[in-house]
């Protein structure tokens, strides 16, 4: 998914006006002083919630290590804490991802999987989407023997408002080559994750 085209994009000011439409939709006053400027400020923090349609997955991954000194086991960078939002209410999804991979010659420097991680979340989202992304995209540059993203994560979109039942989570997984394929690769990553009760997922 890439921003839209710069003819396309609406201007800062048509943004903030937009804030001001939904303001008086709610029921408020946008010209009182508690409120000012808060159009200013949400454009602002749109584009910090959304910075990711201008990061390119394939570039964050592109710089690798070749000299890895025979290291053929699990690399797993885990507790990822993410913040997105949900494309359907727009409302917040906080939670932490579990990124692993299994080299075949590359390795890459390990902040570069929790910008990897951003670069995805930090655009309108659904879980599911986002877990196969994150998980195609090491797959596609690395060309790893199999690679492992579990996202645990907490939607607002249902904590908030409609089923109201805060403290749950919900749970994805995407496995690809050895971590799909061969169950002790798999339960090796559950055990290093101290979660063997989600060591069936994607079996």
């Amino acid at each position: 998914m890439t921003q839209n085209p710069s003819s396309d994009r609406p201007t800062r000011e048509a943004a903030e006006e937009a804030v001001r439409t939904l303001l008086r939709w709610a029921g408020e006053d946008p010209s009182r002083e508690g409120l000012a400027d808060t159009p200013a400020r949400v454009v602002r923090s749109y584009e910090e919630f959304y910075r990711g349609y201008n990061d390119s997955p394939d570039d964050i991954l592109a710089r690798t290590f070749s000299e890895v000194g025979d290291y053929d086991e699990i690399v797993l960078l885990r507790d990822i804490r993410f913040e997105s939002h949900c494309e359907h209410h727009m409302a917040p999804i906080i939670g932490r991802a579990h990124v692993a991979y299994l080299p075949r010659r590359r390795v890459v420097g390990i902040s570069k999987l929790a910008r990897l991680v951003d670069a995805y979340a930090k655009r309108l989202q659904i879980q599911e989407r986002m877990t196969a992304q994150i998980a195609n995209a090491i797959d596609r540059v690395l060309e790893p023997q199999g690679t492992a993203v579990i996202i645990e994560a907490g939607h607002q979109c249902m904590t908030t408002r409609g089923v109201h039942r805060p403290g749950v989570s919900m749970v994805t997984s995407r496995m690809t080559g050895v971590f799909r394929e061969n169950s002790d690769t798999r339960k090796e990553l559950m055990a290093m994750l101290g979660r063997p009760n989600i060591g069936e997922l994607n079996a």
